[in-house]
């Protein structure tokens, strides 16, 4: 970018973090896991696991509703 122009400004992304549940994010986004590898969605709204269950991690495939006897 040349010297003496700004970044466009862009608005900021959503995020929201579910109770009990996934962290919602609007999307497009690219996540970064732990081991450095990158995964990425382009849907509109990507719901990010919180509770590490999903067979889908590090997105949400509602594992957290699954609950276990005990």
């Amino acid at each position: 970018m040349p010297t003496g122009q700004s970044e466009p400004r862009r608005e900021p992304r959503r995020v929201t973090v579910v109770p009990g549940g996934p962290i919602l994010v609007e999307g497009p986004v690219e996540l970064t896991l732990d081991d450095g590898r990158t995964v990425s969605s382009d849907r509109f709204q990507v719901a990010v696991c919180a509770c590490r269950r999903s067979k889908a991690y590090p997105f949400c495939d509602a594992s957290h509703r699954r609950r276990t006897r005990g």
